[in-house]
């Protein structure tokens, strides 16, 4: 990663940041039998529908390489945030199914010689975040809101959850309801925000993370032309797409 802006001697001096990481080991080659293939997973075939062409090369805006900017701006932000007092630590909660980290690395070997793949579960927790501070009522400005966009923009997120999520559906108002103490939230069902706006108890979220779609297995599919066709997507991917 190269920093080309912004910052000098160590500090940002109010320009934009510009930052670039160059892929000196791309094997574009390895595509060309994918040039008229939709891969299945993958956003060949939308692409194809939608703008008349695609790269067929394995980069691009759907190509999970594209994360690499949120890393580079995530570094930055998490200085300012330290700054603040807002810390942000995260875990894998679960691997193909499996939530006892000590057989993550078995699963992903047993897929991986399967020619398949797996995904997964990860879980972000942000303390230090000022009560009533963050987000707003409006749609658009729920911090809620905000952290699932920023989310759902990464290509391999299929599902967000805030607190509770998705069980909070199974559960009665008086169970999931958090306790207000003069000390604060007893509980933290709500993942930390209410009404869009930080509580000032810590904001949990997780992530489901699809598994890789690059397999070495056949696929049904279809030709640019639309004609069914089988592929077996070869070359270097990663049998997991969620990692810690």
């Amino acid at each position: 990663m190269e920093i080309l802006s912004g910052v000098f001697e160590g500090e940002t001096t109010g320009m934009p940041v510009a930052m670039i990481t160059r892929n000196w080991d791309a094997q574009s080659s390895a595509y060309d039998t994918l040039r008229d293939t939709a891969r299945p997973g993958h956003a060949d075939l939308a692409y194809h529908q939608k703008y008349g062409c695609r790269d067929h090369r394995g980069g691009g805006r759907s190509s999970g390489r594209e994360t690499v900017s949120r890393v580079m701006a995530g570094a930055l932000a998490m200085q300012v945030l330290v700054a603040r007092g807002i810390r942000i630590e995260s875990r894998v909660c679960e691997i193909g199914g499996e939530s006892d980290p000590d057989r993550f690395a078995a699963t992903v070997l047993r897929a991986k010689e399967a020619h398949d793949s797996v995904g997964g579960i990860l879980e972000v927790t942000a303390t230090g975040c000022p009560p009533g501070g963050l987000g707003a009522p409006p749609a658009a400005e729920k911090l809620d809101a905000e952290i699932a966009q920023a989310m759902f923009s990464i290509g391999a997120v299929k599902g967000v959850e805030i607190g509770s999520g998705f069980a909070a559906a199974r559960m009665r108002g008086s169970v999931h309801n958090d306790p207000i103490t003069s000390a604060g939230y007893a509980s933290n069902n709500a993942g930390g925000i209410l009404g869009g706006i930080s509580t000032g108890a810590p904001v949990v979220m997780r992530i489901a993370v699809k598994p890789t779609p690059s397999i070495a297995q056949p696929q049904q599919t279809v030709t640019m032309e639309n004609k069914d066709t089988t592929v077996t997507v070869e070359g270097r991917h990663d049998p997991v797409s969620c990692r810690g």
